[in-house]
């Protein structure tokens, strides 16, 4: 997956591939996916949810770099070979952000979450208003089993930009998923569509909103 992820913005990246998920619905099931925290919601990235079996991705965005739908995931060990450039440059320079982004993003796509979670705080201390990397870092604490600390982190990405569509998305599965907090996902799935009106999983949201006010 490309690392491209600069300063934070308040619209869509060019990112091409989600970390995170857009949700997949077969049956009227939702599985756990979440999205990366700039890539725009136009197809999925098959990651792993806590109790959850991964299911397939279903569409064609490119999925280079992207976790893999099944299989164990990677160990930082096995990972040596792809992070010793990026290790020996974030020696010669600690607080280099985008090294240290693409550090987390390395070890996220592989779900290798404890690294990935170390180096996207680490990006984090040096530019904490980024709020794609902070949603990956929510995203992280979700897929390693810490659903309240992947809130905490959403709403720190929403104190910034309160309408950022992948945080929102993200926010309303681990409410839903995780916590149980059916009223909380409505309501940020609704906050969703209504500051973004042109959002491209528009039905699969609505349908999202009808299964929780269902519970």
């Amino acid at each position: 997956m490309p690392n491209e992820k600069t300063e934070p913005r308040a619209t869509w990246t060019s990112r091409e591939a989600y970390l995170l998920a857009l949700v997949c619905l077969t049956t009227g099931l939702l599985v756990g996916y979440l999205l990366h925290g700039s890539s725009p919601g136009l197809g999925p990235v098959v990651g792993p949810t806590p109790g959850a079996t991964p299911a397939a991705s279903g569409t064609g965005m490119p999925l280079s770099g992207a976790p893999a739908a099944a299989g164990a995931a990677a160990t930082a060990a096995s990972l040596q070979p792809q992070a010793a450039p990026l290790l020996a440059a974030l020696n010669a320079d600690p607080k280099n952000v985008e090294t240290l982004v693409q550090l987390g993003n390395l070890y996220y796509d592989n779900r290798v979450y404890p690294e990935a979670i170390e180096y996207y705080t680490r990006a984090l201390d040096v530019r904490p208003n980024d709020i794609n990397v902070r949603t990956d870092l929510g995203t992280a604490y979700w897929y390693s089993g810490s659903p309240e600390k992947a809130v905490k982190e959403y709403e720190k990405s929403l104190a910034i930009d309160p309408s950022h569509p992948n945080t929102l998305f993200n926010m309303g599965v681990v409410r839903s998923e995780g916590l149980k907090d059916h009223a909380g996902a409505i309501a940020a799935w609704e906050k969703l569509l209504n500051s973004n009106p042109q959002y491209p999983e528009k039905q699969k949201i609505q349908d999202l909103i009808a299964k929780a006010r269902s519970q």
